[in-house]
């Protein structure tokens, strides 16, 4: 059965693509069919999966605007193995592009309906941002997931992410609900982020993923080679912790 998971959080750099990207590889590896929706003008999930954004001529943003089907846009990306709808600066415009066309907010979860059977997971990397780009990824979603570094800032943004999605449940998708939360770039000896986890915990319980991400050099160089961090250095802590995380994902949607 098809889940369909929003990676997304308005903060920026708390390892939103870092985990599309490896989420989506480390599902591939149990057997998983996986399409992966770059939704961030910036290109950097497209970037990271081996595909240069700056060659593409059909991307996300022609299927947003009705100009191309999801088929057609649709790369197969090698080195992750997962098929990527790709990105690049082209989507920057979209938003303005998107505001006087029909049902502007529910555009990406109509397009995707053609390609459900093909998979069995589809990861949405939202922009970081509460724009219409995330509100399609949001609409379009059964879950979100919210990766977040364990520090002060992190917790204010938060509140405002969750009543976004409270929004978004009340007004376009009544189904979609918070997976988890996704402690990452975590340093252990940083007494803050210690604080701030077990903060999480006790006000999230058991939305809190039981898999943390680490803050890992080999996880940092990966995107500089367009590969996944399993195809880069498979043994290092931030591939096991993202096969870790497919395996609770998994746990979650049987």
């Amino acid at each position: 059965m098809l889940k369909i998971l929003a990676i997304a959080n308005q903060k920026g750099g708390v390892g939103k693509t870092t985990t599309s990207i490896n989420l989506a590889a480390s599902l591939v590896n149990t057997g998983k069919r996986v399409l992966l929706v770059d939704l961030d003008p910036q290109g950097n999930t497209t970037m990271g999966s081996g595909v240069d954004k700056r060659l593409l001529d059909r991307t996300i943003y022609h299927v947003l605007l009705g100009e191309q089907q999801v088929a057609n846009v649709c790369l197969s990306a090698e080195p992750g193995k997962y098929d990527l709808i790709p990105a690049n600066q082209d989507l920057a415009g979209a938003e303005v592009e998107m505001v006087v066309l029909e049902a502007r907010e529910t555009r990406l979860k109509t397009a995707l309906q053609a390609v459900y059977e093909n998979y069995d997971f589809i990861l949405i990397d939202c922009p970081p941002a509460l724009n219409l780009l995330t509100l399609n990824g949001l609409c379009a979603a059964h879950a979100v997931m919210i990766p977040m570094q364990c520090e002060y800032y992190a917790l204010e943004g938060l509140s405002d992410l969750v009543n976004t999605i409270k929004r978004v449940r009340s007004r376009f998708n009544p189904s979609i609900r918070i997976e988890g939360l996704l402690r990452t770039m975590f340093d252990p000896r940083n007494l803050l982020a210690q604080q701030v986890s077990e903060q999480l915990q006790q006000h999230f319980g058991d939305k809190v993923y039981q898999t943390v991400i680490p803050r890992n050099v080999r996880l940092a160089e990966a995107p500089g080679f367009g590969l996944p961090i399993l195809y880069h250095d498979r043994q290092s802590k931030g591939a096991q912790a993202y096969l870790a995380l497919a395996n609770e994902v998994l746990a979650a949607a049987s």
